[in-house]
């Protein structure tokens, strides 16, 4: 048994709902492992040390950290270490940690990470999700040349050097993390995909209620959940529904929040589009029945990018057994597995002819779509489930 400390950014309540760090985090409990979380408190009223489905969560009151503009968000991120080693302090937490987990974003905990390492002597197992401050000179939030993006790279240097494991999304992250860092010694570096638990349903439970509430009945529903920022490029969505307007069975309907969420819908407003329905977030419940009538899960990212991201997103698809169209970068690998997988189709982000012509196939083709649905879930099973994440860490780690 090892004694763990998780250093979190977005670790929700799971009475609420779950992510992919609360399902790492339970999957570690569940083996018997001693576990703390340290994180954000959604209100004042929530922090302090908490029992939270059995695990002991520590919440920090924090400035918001999450649809604010970049300065604030900033600030935020750069108070985080300084509120979570206050509140270790405060509650008297023994420092005697095996190991810590910290997810990237953010990287500004790097201070909190090396304080606990160096009282309690844990390893450090980073779990690489986000590559900054490259992705926001790539969206061009940030001046890849500016005094700004000189202080967060020498910070993410310092977080690389203090790792003792860095766990990889994908092949083409450890490759990226290689060429860009050469002093980060290779043994660090290993794969560690996403992971998502399948989907349970009900047996005998009926979803076709949700087919009236959000207009989709007899519908073609080409589905989309998460954030709606910059990183998505959604405008890129945008522009495959208006040329897909002449089959007007085809709806793309996108469920989420974000930075971006109001330009979006200004954007569809302005064009007038009835193939395109917006919500904000729903029930993951209602989610996951939503997927299982949709007809198509939909990926999209920024083609700015020059860093290889692996949207997480997919795995709601892949355990739903839907097909996969994805707008992608040419940096990321995301495509390729894809392919690999024979899960879906991809095209360049902001070929819209090409997109096209990938969603037409799917839509054209029942059998492909099922058989695609069942090639990712079978993926999903063999590769991308929280106990997988869990047994290559600990293997790694021991």
């Amino acid at each position: 048994m090892k004694k763990i400390i998780f250093l979190a950014l977005g670790f929700p309540d799971v009475a609420k709902y779950t992510n992919l760090y609360t399902d790492l985090i339970h999957e570690f409990h569940n083996n018997g492992h001693d576990v703390l979380v340290l994180a954000p408190a959604e209100n004042d009223k929530d922090t302090g040390l908490r029992l939270e489905g059995g695990v002991n969560v520590l919440r920090v009151a924090t400035l918001p950290l999450f649809n604010v503009g970049t300065l604030k968000k900033g600030l935020a991120n750069l108070l985080l270490s300084w509120q979570y080693k206050k509140a270790l302090k405060q509650h008297h937490i023994a420092l005697d940690f095996d190991l810590i987990l910290m997810p990237t974003p953010p990287i500004t905990l790097t201070p909190t990470a090396h304080w606990i390492k160096n009282k309690s002597g844990a390893k450090l197992y980073l779990i690489l999700r986000d590559i900054f401050p490259q992705n926001a000179v790539d969206l061009k939030m940030m001046n890849g040349n500016g005094a700004i993006h000189s202080f967060f790279r020498k910070k993410e240097i310092a977080l690389y050097k203090l790792a003792d494991y860095i766990g990889c999304m994908s092949p083409a992250n450890v490759n990226y993390i290689k060429k860009h860092n050469p002093d980060v010694a290779p043994s660090k570096l290993h794969l560690l995909p996403n992971w998502e638990n399948l989907p349970n349903y009900k047996e005998g439970k009926s979803c076709e209620a949700l087919l009236d509430k959000y207009k989709l009945r007899d519908k073609f529903i080409v589905i989309f959940g998460g954030n709606i920022g910059r990183p998505q490029k959604m405008e890129n969505i945008i522009e495959l529904a208006k040329v897909c307007q002449e089959l007007p069975e085809i709806v793309f309907f996108i469920i989420g929040t974000g930075t971006e969420k109001q330009r979006l819908t200004n954007l569809v407003q302005n064009e007038n589009l009835a193939n395109v329905i917006l919500e904000d977030k729903i029930h993951k419940t209602d989610y996951n029945d939503l997927l299982r009538l949709s007809d198509v899960g939909l990926i999209s990212l920024s083609e700015d990018f020059t860093i290889p991201n692996f949207p997480s997103k997919v795995l709601s698809y892949f355990g739903n057994k839907k097909p996969v169209l994805a707008s992608v970068d040419l940096n990321t690998d995301f495509g390729t597995i894809l392919e690999e997988v024979k899960a879906g189709y991809w095209a360049e982000a902001g070929a819209t002819k090409d997109l096209k012509e990938k969603l037409l196939l799917l839509y054209h083709d029942k059998n492909l779509r099922a058989q695609m649905g069942e090639n990712g879930y079978a993926y999903m099973q063999e590769n991308l489930l929280p106990d997988k994440a869990y047994q290559t860490i600990i293997t790694v780690t021991s």
